[in-house]
């Protein structure tokens, strides 16, 4: 007797459908044999799934049981096809009649020993193949319940043990489908705050532009002048989730097992912060089954890369497809996997090895050939593709005592959050969000400029050397600058603040 049995497996950051066959006797008794090019993970279950069935007052079936994983070209990873197994071993054995297990419902979990059901990583993507694939019910841990309850219109059925699942289909036992929870989204987490950084207005707004239009952002300056301080406050007015991009990171999230029970979704814009001494496939993802890096788990968030020069060239030169496209492909034997990845670089570097130079009242002790060296850590392609380029000065003993109040973040955010409220409705069929992802063809033809502008423009260009990605990189920065002034076309005025801080390291 056979069975057939609904899975998922993920692939990336998307799932497809797979086929839990189950086929009783023709061999040893006793045995257990699994085909359809598993991993260890997925093999391993044949114990697992034994036990589970013998821990919930079910036999397992004496004769010889074959489960194969269709298609059998797709590789199957990971311990989530613990419970289809199980539940399509029941079946094809007939201890649960065929027809009450719905050809159109979904299941997934990894099973205890002891026949409780425990979490698996990649639900949200699961769930949203199952929505696809219109599924009558989506069987889960009770664990995963809340994610895969983010896809709205999807029936989820949490489930607690093998044992409950049988019950339930033995018509002995309920399971309500779980009930959604309203997500409340918010940003303004972690204590730092524009308010509580003394002085550095340049540098904030640069990190406000930075913030309004998706730039991305290098600070230099000497030791503790707070260059590390102001990327953290960075953070403190980024705009809010839209609930579609909080289900983007969520999904990159749940593949990298990064989402815990109470966390179901990421509620705020990610921040992260890997040392200097990543490797590059923490950095942009990868393994021999591929997930993604912190690139991606900063997608639609900020990357901070202290100490810049420190990383590894090769680590930095592979930032340059994602900051051009907001996205890595992953090549590998078995394939090639694109991971999303529209982040904010935020970058911070001192100025030379020792860190003073320029600084008026320390001196200087590197060599010319030092910083020369030092400098060609970073390559001008990659400096090519950061648009506001910022000294971070050491403040005075008058600044850092200063009584007056400095602005703070929620002031900021609020014109931060106008300005990506104009870009959103400007850019509606343009399949972008903010003025960094502007091509070169939607600059030219959604950022027109003056005549004015376009003289000042031609004399940077020719005095600032500006390549043809710089050129356009401005007009993108000045496009933010008028939104953050609520200014329907490109001023000289928002031109020129932008070309400032493209040329403060040209």
């Amino acid at each position: 007797m056979s069975s057939k049995i609904y899975s998922l497996s993920v692939l990336g950051l998307e799932a497809e459908r797979v086929t839990v066959e189950a086929d009783t006797g023709g061999g040893e008794l006793g045995s257990f044999a699994m085909v359809g090019l598993p991993d260890a993970a997925v093999s391993e279950a044949r114990e697992r799934v034994r036990a589970a069935i013998r821990n919930s007052a079910v036999d397992f079936p004496k004769l010889k049981v074959t489960v194969n994983l269709a298609p059998a070209n797709l590789k199957k990873q990971g311990s989530a096809f613990d419970l289809p197994i199980a539940i399509s071993i029941l079946a094809a054995t007939g201890k649960l009649r065929a027809e009450t297990v719905s050809s159109k419902s979904i299941f997934i979990g990894e099973l205890g020993l002891d026949g409780l059901l425990r979490p698996v990583s990649g639900v949200l993507p699961m769930a949203l193949k199952a929505q696809e694939i219109e599924t009558d019910y989506f069987f889960c841990p009770l664990a995963n319940a809340a994610e895969a309850a983010l896809v709205k219109g999807l029936v989820v059925m949490p489930v607690k043990s093998l044992r409950q699942l049988v019950d339930y289909f033995q018509g002995q036992a309920t399971i309500e489908p779980y009930q959604a929870e309203e997500i409340q989204l918010s940003n303004l987490s972690g204590p730092i705050d524009f308010a509580h950084i003394a002085g550095q207005e340049y540098a904030k707004r640069a990190l406000e532009i930075a913030a309004a239009g998706g730039h991305n952002i290098l600070m230099s300056g000497p030791p503790g002048s707070g260059k590390t301080l102001l990327a953290k406050a960075l953070a403190s007015i980024l705009p809010d989730l839209s609930f579609s991009e909080a289900l983007e990171v969520t999904k990159i999230y749940s593949v990298a097992g990064l989402l815990g029970p109470e966390q179901p979704l990421v509620r705020a814009r990610p921040f992260r912060s890997p040392h200097h001494s990543a490797s590059m496939v923490a950095l942009i993802g990868g393994g021999t089954w591929p997930k993604p890096g912190e690139i991606s788990l900063a997608h639609r968030g900020v990357l901070f890369l202290d100490e810049f020069p420190e990383f590894p060239r090769s680590v930095l030169e592979t930032l340059r497809q994602p900051l051009e496209d907001g996205t890595i492909i992953v090549s590998r034997a078995a394939g090639n996997l694109c991971f999303p990845a529209k982040f904010i670089l935020t970058a911070a570097m001192n100025p030379c090895p020792c860190g003073f130079k320029g600084d008026r009242d320390k001196e200087c002790v590197c060599s010319g050939s030092s910083i020369v060296k030092y400098e060609r850590k970073i390559s001008g392609p990659i400096l090519d593709r950061i648009d506001l380029q910022v000294e971070v000065p050491r403040l005075g003993f008058a600044k850092l005592t200063a009584q007056t109040a400095a602005e703070s973040s929620m002031a900021v955010k609020a014109r931060v959050t106008a300005a990506r409220r104009q870009q959103a409705q400007r850019y509606t069929n343009e399949q972008v969000i903010t003025n960094s992802e502007l091509s070169s063809e939607q600059v030219k033809r959604l950022c027109p400029i003056d005549q004015a502008s376009s003289q000042l423009l031609e004399q940077a260009v020719d005095r600032l050397k500006l390549s043809p990605r710089a050129f356009f990189r401005v007009l993108k920065v000045a496009r933010t600058i008028a939104d953050l002034s609520a200014a329907e076309k490109i001023s000289v005025n928002h031109l020129a603040e932008a070309l400032q801080f493209r040329s403060r390291m040209s």
